[in-house]
């Protein structure tokens, strides 16, 4: 008779492009997003949970073609009974789910209507250092009003934000653009051609730039951060090659028009007013531009009203990042201390939040224009930027942990731990096998705990009960005199009535570094 053949073990590992997250890590990311949460929560804002699963319609950037959806997301057929169903797939941003929400209640909601949201979101992307297929935003919006107010209320909060999390004014800059301003500019430099009737207008020439070049402009601007002014003059023009030695072909404007395109991007000036100037110029004639310049104008000045200086916003036209996507206003908040790579080379940290104006998604719905602005922020590289600062990532304590020298007296020992907890001290009885006590020692290490309780019969006979300070016994071990470890003992008997009030006693002395 042949053997059963074993069906093989699955591997312990993480799937490609996902990560897990230890106990320290969850606890960091807990209490950034409850300081977060206190901003906008003073700023107004109602907390939205939404589901973390929709309808790839609802998605709307990624639709069914044959057989599945299109890359970026991870998605599925549900089936009926007749072999019908729709596609859903995981939410990859939190402000696709908004537009849908809004959309469904918006007779039951407020208008405006501000909501924070913060969850997972998953991309079904290649992953790469430091790029993971889920990670965490948090998000603020504000849905139906076109006032500039909203815009720079949201950079404002944002601001507040960062120096609530630890980031010291100064280490920080939020930068303002408008995807107006830009349309401005390629509405001047558009090449004239008649229409039909053989007349040239300016609507024309705009339909034209969209249908053949307007995209390869937009992306080529988006590269400014990475080849800077020199290289989008190359790229917008005939070309240039690559760090690897790749030709790059060019989007073909001419020298002048790709000039005017550099100008807007290096328009910033040493004042808002200077900059706002400056993009004046930049837009000519276009009533695109003159609008968004002008909208800038009005988010500098209620900025300015409430404090904002240029030291923590500014009207920077080198913004460029999801121009495409943006409508109106966009802002990014950039950290701007250095900090050093894997080579050891000086870089500044770089962008940890960016949002802006989306006055279309919600029309996907409705079939009504309604106007949305709103900020994200990458909690991940937010986490990232508090531990380069030192604000977060320090020795974290563990529980108490209450050692078992009898087993016959185990309900004494929960006895125990119950009044710690009772006091608001994290505690824990040892639960592993009690025979090697140099086990329990090892534990309690290995967990980071402040203090060991232990008690045996004679402790119990006794009605007493022994305290160990287990961080000033590290301190005297590694570094104390025999003198000195006399004059400072690490372990102490106390009544037993005396339990709770001691590890206190210790704990406060170990956080005021009196340990």
């Amino acid at each position: 008779m042949a053997k059963t053949k074993k069906a093989p073990r699955p591997k312990a590992e993480t799937p490609k492009g996902f990560r897990d997250y230890f106990g320290v890590e969850v606890s960091e990311r807990a209490e950034m997003l409850r300081k977060i949460a206190g901003v906008y929560h003073r700023y107004g804002f109602d907390a939205l949970e939404t589901s973390a699963v929709e309808t790839v319609e609802a998605l709307g950037k990624f639709l069914p073609d044959v057989d599945r959806p299109n890359e970026g997301v991870f998605a599925w057929q549900e089936f009926d009974e007749d072999d019908k169903g729709d596609w859903m797939a995981l939410r990859y941003d939190l402000t696709a789910p908004l537009a849908r929400v809004y959309a469904q209640y918006r007779n039951d909601l407020p208008t405006p209507y501000r909501r924070y949201a913060m969850g997972p979101v998953w991309r079904n992307e290649k992953p790469g250092p430091g790029r993971y297929r889920q990670f965490y935003q948090c998000d603020a919006d504000t849905v139906g009003t076109a006032s500039m107010a909203a815009d720079a209320e949201i950079c404002a909060m944002l601001a507040d934000t960062l120096e609530e999390l630890g980031i010291p004014r100064g280490d920080y800059l939020i930068r303002v653009n408008n995807r107006k301003v830009l349309n401005g500019v390629l509405n001047v430099i558009a090449p004239e051609r008649p229409n039909e009737s053989g007349e040239t207008t300016r609507e024309t020439i705009r339909r034209v730039w969209d249908i053949s070049t307007r995209d390869a402009v937009l992306r080529t601007i988006d590269k400014f951060d990475k080849v800077g002014e020199a290289g989008v003059r190359e790229l917008l023009t005939t070309g240039r090659k690559d760090s690897s030695g790749a030709f790059i072909e060019g989007v073909g404007l001419n020298k002048q028009q790709a000039e005017r395109v550099v100008r807007f991007l290096v328009a910033r000036g040493s004042t808002n007013a200077d900059t706002l100037k400056n993009l004046q110029e930049a837009v000519g004639d276009s009533a695109d531009g003159e609008e968004g310049v002008y909208e800038l104008q009005q988010i500098a000045e209620l900025l300015a009203a409430q404090g904002y200086g240029p030291d923590r916003i500014v009207i920077d036209p080198s913004v460029v990042r999801g121009l495409g996507y943006y409508t109106g206003p966009v802002y990014e908040a950039e950290l701007t201390f250095e900090i050093f790579d894997e080579k050891g080379r000086k870089r500044q940290f770089g962008s940890v939040a960016g949002g802006g104006r989306y006055d279309d998604l919600v029309k996907r719905f409705t079939g009504q224009a309604v106007p949305a602005t709103g900020v994200s922020i990458g909690v991940d590289r937010l986490l990232a930027a508090l531990r380069e600062k030192g604000r977060i990532g320090g020795a974290v304590e563990g529980p108490v942990v209450v050692t078992v020298m009898d087993r016959d007296r185990m309900a004494d020992y929960q006895t125990m731990v119950a009044e710690l907890r009772s006091a608001g001290i994290r505690a824990e009885v040892y639960l592993g096998n009690p025979k090697n006590f140099g086990n329990q020692m090892k534990y309690a290490d290995r967990r980071g705990s402040p203090v060991a309780v232990i008690a045996g019969s004679d402790e119990f006979d006794a009605g007493k009960v022994q305290i160990k300070d287990l961080v000033l016994g590290a301190q005297i071990a590694e570094n104390a005199t025999l003198e000195e470890w006399k004059e400072r003992p690490s372990q102490f008997e106390v009544p037993r009535d005396h339990l709770v009030a001691k590890v206190r006693e210790i704990l406060d002395g170990q956080e005021s570094g009196q340990g």
